[in-house]
C-alpha cells in the first residue's frame, strides 16, 4: 500500500541521501539529470560545472527536485520538492555551502571501505584539479515537498 511521508519523514529521506534528480525546462526542452547534493533543513544545495543545466535554471529558475531510497521494488520511499535555482554568488555563501558539501562527504567516506573511496577518489581528484573553471554553486529553494513510501504487501 502506497502512502504519504510526513514532513519529517521528508526531511530524513533528503539528509540520508546524496543523489538526487533534478529536473529543468527552458521552454522548449525539459532535462532531468542526477546531482550531488546536500540538505541543510531548508536548501537543497548542489555544486556543477556551467552547461546546459546551468543554463536552463538561469533562464527558468523553476526546478524539480527528486529522490528515491529503495530497498527492493515493494519498500520505497520517494520525495519531490518543486523549488526555485538560486545562484550563489558571495564568496561567503559558496564556502559554507562547501564546507557542508565537505562535511556530507568526509561522514560518507566514512561508512565506505577505505580502498575503494581512495581509488575512485584519485581519479576524481586529478580531473577537479585539472580544471580551471570556477563551478556554480547553487541552492533550490524549496516551495513544496511531498513523499509516498511502500512498505511492502501487509498480510490480509
Amino acid at each position: 500500500m502506497i502512502e504519504k511521508l510526513s514532513i519529517e519523514q521528508i526531511d530524513n529521506v533528503l539528509n540520508r541521501n546524496i543523489v538526487g534528480r533534478i529536473g529543468c525546462c527552458d521552454g522548449k526542452k525539459v532535462y532531468v539529470v542526477p546531482v550531488n547534493y546536500v540538505y541543510d533543513g531548508h536548501y537543497i544545495i548542489a555544486h556543477s560545472p556551467e552547461g546546459m543545466k546551468i543554463l536552463m535554471m538561469r533562464k527558468n529558475p523553476d526546478v524539480c527536485f527528486e529522490v528515491d531510497q529503495m530497498e527492493d521494488i515493494t519498500h520505497w520511499q520517494s520525495v519531490i520538492v518543486w523549488g526555485k535555482f538560486q545562484e550563489l554568488l558571495s564568496e561567503r555563501d559558496r564556502y559554507q555551502a562547501m564546507q557542508l558539501f565537505v562535511a556530507k562527504m568526509m561522514h560518507m567516506k566514512a561508512k565506505v571501505d577505505s580502498d575503494h573511496v581512495g581509488k575512485a577518489n584519485t581519479g576524481q581528484h586529478s580531473q577537479l584539479a585539472a580544471s580551471k573553471a570556477k563551478p556554480v554553486i547553487y541552492r533550490i529553494v524549496p516551495i513544496e515537498k511531498t513523499g509516498r513510501f511502500e512498505l511492502g504487501n501487509m498480510p490480509a
